[in-house]
């Protein structure tokens, strides 16, 4: 499952050749496009699956992330909990607070006591992650362990690490080049 992963990242995802712009601020000539690949079919469900297996070791309620990277990943997962008749509900993280209704910043199925999973496409800095991690802990909730697609490996798992959170990725930047 991991390889066939590995081989829709690098033809779908992977761009090297010019730089880009980040969305940590930073400038690389490698980026990583993971949407591609968490938004198509096999590897919607190839991440669904992997993650699955990932959470084995871990007792938690629900699987969200900071949207938009995360939206199509927790509902992989949630399908295949389902499936595997261990059923984990989903949920996602606003960037902003929402201008009208509830005016919630987590939408879906969390509520206060949960202990959860974040998960993100691509980790660079984890700014974004930590800041999702830290909305769910001020709403109530626990998080077990954060998760992704690819770590950059440039300082995102130290930063996730340093504020607390366990950080497991199916690959790392190593893995693709």
């Amino acid at each position: 499952m991991k390889e066939r992963l590995r081989e829709i990242l690098l033809e779908k995802s992977v761009v090297t050749g010019r730089e880009f712009r980040l969305a940590s601020g930073k400038t690389s000539d490698f980026y990583v496009d993971a949407r591609v690949t968490t938004l198509d079919a096999e590897g919607a469900s190839l991440c669904g699956r992997i993650f699955f297996q990932m959470l084995s070791g871990y007792e938690v309620d629900a699987v969200g992330g900071y949207s938009i990277g995360a939206d199509p990943i927790v509902a992989a997962i949630a399908v295949i909990s389902h499936q595997q008749g261990r059923p984990l509900p989903a949920f996602i993280i606003r960037k902003e607070e929402k201008g009208h209704g509830t005016r919630k910043m987590i939408e879906g199925n969390f509520r206060s006591g949960m202990h959860v999973a974040l998960f993100d496409d691509v980790i660079t800095s984890g700014g974004s992650i930590i800041k999702g991690a830290k909305q769910v802990e001020a709403e109530g909730g626990t998080v077990e362990v954060v998760m992704a697609v690819l770590d950059r490996q440039e300082g995102g798992r130290e930063a996730i690490e340093a504020h607390g959170y366990k950080f497991l990725s199916i690959f790392t930047k190593k893995d693709l080049l």
